[in-house]
C-alpha cells in the first residue's frame, strides 16, 4: 500500500469510524467473558461460545482496519497509523483512541513518544 497524506488518512480514518467504534465493544465484551470464565461466574453476555464469537470478530475488525494501508498498532487503546510523508521524512499519522481528530504524527524511527501535532495546513 502506498502513502497517505493527511487529508486521505482523515478521510480513512472517518471511513473505519464505526468499525473502530465496534472494536472498542467487542473488546470489552471479550474481557469480560474472558474474565467470567475465568473465575466460573456467569455473566450476560454468556460463555463460551461468545467469547470464540466475540474473538472473531475482533480479528475481523482488525483486518478491515488493515486492509486499508493503515497500521493499527494497539487495541487497547486503539492506535492507528497511517504511512506517510512529511518534507521528504518518513512518518506515521497518528491516531489514538479518544481523539476527536487525527491531528499528530512522529517519525517512523522515534515511535510514539516522539508525536508532534501537524501543522494546521496539513
Amino acid at each position: 500500500m502506498g502513502l497517505f497524506t493527511p487529508a486521505e488518512a482523515r478521510q480513512e480514518l472517518a471511513r473505519l469510524r464505526p468499525a473502530l467504534e465496534e472494536i472498542v465493544v467487542v473488546r470489552a465484551d471479550l474481557v469480560e467473558l474472558t474474565a467470567a470464565l475465568t473465575v466460573g461466574e456467569p455473566t450476560p453476555l454468556g460463555g463460551l461460545p461468545e467469547r470464540k464469537a466475540a474473538e472473531a470478530r475482533l480479528n475481523e475488525l482488525m483486518t478491515e482496519v488493515q486492509q486499508t494501508g493503515a497500521d493499527l498498532k494497539g487495541v487497547a487503546p486503539l492506535l492507528v497509523d497511517f504511512p506517510a510523508e512529511i518534507d521528504g521524512v518518513p512518518v506515521l499519522l497518528c491516531w489514538l483512541e479518544g481523539e476527536e481528530e487525527l491531528c499528530w504524527y512522529h517519525r517512523t524511527d522515534l515511535g510514539f513518544a516522539g508525536r508532534r501535532r501537524l501543522r494546521v495546513s496539513a
